[in-house]
């Protein structure tokens, strides 16, 4: 199936795609800042700049997007493929989830403890904002 957009209207439109401050993230922080927790945005120092630190407990979040970064849950349904250009899409979504498998590896092995936001999960806020907790409140 080919693409329905020409390629510079397909570049227009993934241009809008957020790195930062999107809709999940927000509502994490928001959760986050709510329960009295302080902390510091996309730390550039840190491998794969975490959309969420806690230095003072060595303690990264990010917030991850079903779709762009491969949930490996399979009962999500924001992992979905696309129909089109699987040849394309396939391995640019396979290579965001090896990046971000790294990314972890390579926090972990300097004394970071990471917790990975699906965008999924935002739907149940009571058990989201239960993990917040046990993660940022663990003893490093």
């Amino acid at each position: 199936m080919a693409d329905t957009l020409s390629p510079a209207e397909r570049g227009a439109r993934m241009a809008l795609v957020k790195g930062r401050d999107t809709k999940p993230e927000m509502i994490v922080r928001r959760m986050l800042h709510t329960m009295g927790y302080r902390y510091r945005l996309q730390a550039k120092d840190l491998p794969g700049k975490p959309d969420i630190v806690f230095r003072s407990r060595r303690k990264a979040i990010f917030v991850h997007g079903c779709f762009w970064h491969r949930h490996p849950d399979p009962n999500c349904k924001l992992a979905r493929l696309p129909k089109s250009r699987l040849d394309f899409w396939q391995p640019k979504l396979e290579a965001n989830a090896a990046r971000d498998r790294a990314t972890v590896e390579r926090l972990e092995e300097i004394g970071w403890k990471v917790l990975i936001v699906w965008e999924c999960e935002l739907r149940e806020r009571e058990q989201l904002g239960n993990k917040l907790i046990r993660f940022i409140g663990e003893r490093t």
